[in-house]
C-alpha cells in the first residue's frame, strides 16, 4: 500500500499532484469546492479537522492561505486571517511529519525555499518556503532567476511568464508551471507539482528508514 498524505487547503492540487508522483495516496481538503481537484477531496474547514484525524495519515502537507503576508496585501492595505499558528499548532498536537507551505514573509520556523529555476522542466520564478518537523534538504543551489515578463503583458524571447493579476496566457502558464487542469485563477494561487514532488520523495525516504527501523525492533 502506498502511504498516505493529507494536503490541508489543498486548493486544485498543485502540491497534491507531486506527492502523487512521488509515490504518495493523496486526499485533499478545502473550505471551497474544489470541481479541478484530481484526487479524493473533503470540503471542509481544516482546522477544524481533530488531530487523530490527521494521525491516521503518514503525513500532512498544509498550504494556509498567504494573503496576510503577500505584497497584495501591503500594496491594498487588506486585512487577512493569519492562519500559520493555528495550521501549526494542530499538526504538532496530531504528532504527524508535516509541510507548511507559505510566501516569504510567512512566520515559519527555519523555512527552506524553493523556487522554478531550481527545476529544468519550470518557466516561473515562483518562490515558495516550506516548514518540516523533519530535515528536508535541498541538493542543489538557487541560480538567479530570468526575467519575467511585465505584469498583464506575454512573456517575449527569453523572459518567463508572471504569473500574478489577470495574466493573459492561460495556456502559457499551465507549461511554465507544470500544471494541465488549472484555471487562471486556480494557477495563481498554486504551488508546482515539481516543489512537492522534491518533497515527496525525501518524504517516502524518511518513512521507509523509519520503517524499517520499527521493523528491525
Amino acid at each position: 500500500m502506498k502511504p498516505r498524505l493529507l494536503d490541508l487547503f489543498c486548493g486544485a492540487g498543485g502540491a497534491s499532484a507531486g506527492y502523487a508522483r512521488a509515490g504518495f495516496d493523496v486526499m485533499g481538503v478545502d473550505i471551497v469546492s474544489q470541481p479541478h481537484y484530481p484526487f479524493r477531496f473533503w470540503k471542509l474547514d481544516a482546522l477544524m479537522l481533530a488531530p487523530w484525524v490527521l494521525s491516521a495519515f503518514d503525513a500532512v502537507h498544509a498550504s494556509p492561505p498567504c494573503q496576510h503576508y503577500s505584497l497584495a496585501r501591503r500594496i491594498r492595505d487588506r486585512e487577512h486571517v493569519d492562519l500559520i499558528a493555528p495550521t501549526r499548532e494542530l499538526l504538532e498536537r496530531s504528532g504527524v511529519l508535516y509541510v507548511i507551505e507559505n510566501v516569504k514573509h510567512a512566520p515559519l520556523h527555519d523555512p527552506v525555499v524553493l523556487e522554478g529555476q531550481m527545476f529544468d522542466e519550470l518557466r516561473t520564478h515562483r518562490p515558495r518556503y516550506f516548514e518540516t518537523n523533519w530535515p528536508l534538504v535541498v541538493p542543489f543551489m538557487r541560480p538567479p532567476p530570468p526575467r519575467s515578463a511585465q505584469m498583464g503583458r506575454r512573456a517575449n524571447g527569453d523572459e518567463w511568464p508572471n504569473l500574478v493579476g489577470h495574466f493573459p496566457d492561460v495556456k502559457d502558464a499551465r507549461r511554465a508551471m507544470g500544471i494541465s487542469w488549472m484555471t487562471r485563477d486556480e494557477l495563481r494561487e498554486a504551488i508546482p507539482p515539481a516543489y512537492s514532488e522534491l518533497i515527496g520523495l525525501q518524504l517516502l525516504d524518511l518513512l521507509s528508514n523509519e520503517s524499517e527501523v520499527a521493523d528491525g525492533d
